[in-house]
């Protein structure tokens, strides 16, 4: 973890890191953070989140307005006419039954229509400290190319790092391997010859390399 720490340094941090550190941290701003992440380059969510927040900074804001006034702040991600209307029915009922604060709750959460355990624990880890570990299609690639867990799908992929990965690196274990699979090791032709951990990897799947 010190190395992928060091390797990491240069590049931009993870959307959700990022948008915390703007002034934009409470569960509300980084659950819908992470919906407009959902198949969306963090390059085109990240600005696309900071728009709809600037406008509309809380949940009353975003419950006041249309999904056609959300959809063209957020237009440039993926999916967005349905994200827009996801969004503005997370905002109205985080007004209505708790005041406009989302909790620091899972099943809270989750209970919102599209909401995975990715964002859910994304959301509580960066707003919260909550520990839990979001497995994108990064922490996916890498660390199975690693050899550390070896599963077919994310969500098996965080069940088997949940048993296996110290609990103090599951909040950080997103913010770290989404810059380092972003640049370093990359989903075609990863940079192996510079990589920091090449030691402790077994290369799985890996057919070229940089």
């Amino acid at each position: 973890m010190d190395r992928i720490r060091e390797a990491v340094r240069p590049y931009p941090k993870a959307a959700m890191f990022e948008l915390r550190d703007r002034g934009f941290g409470s569960p509300f701003h980084q659950l819908i953070g992470c919906i407009l992440s959902i198949r969306t380059l963090d390059e085109v969510s990240l600005p696309a989140a900071i728009r709809l927040f600037e406008q509309a900074p809380t949940a009353a804001d975003v419950a006041k307005m249309s999904v056609a006034q959300i959809d063209e702040l957020i237009r440039t991600c993926s999916f967005h006419e349905g994200k827009a209307a996801q969004i503005l029915e997370i905002a109205q009922i985080a007004e209505e039954r708790f005041g406009g604060e989302l909790p620091c709750d899972f099943a809270v959460l989750t209970s919102f229509r599209g909401v995975g355990p990715k964002c859910a624990n994304l959301a509580l880890g960066v707003a919260c400290d909550q520990a839990g570990i979001a497995v994108d299609v990064h922490v996916h690639r890498v660390t199975n190319r690693w050899g550390y867990v070896g599963a077919p799908t994310p969500e098996l992929t965080m069940t088997q790092l949940e048993a296996i990965l110290p609990k103090k690196y599951w909040i950080e274990i997103n913010a770290l391997l989404v810059p380092f699979g972003k640049h370093i090791c990359t989903g075609r032709a990863p940079k192996c010859s510079t990589c920091p951990v090449l030691d402790m990897c077994r290369q799985v799947g890996v057919t070229s390399h940089r």
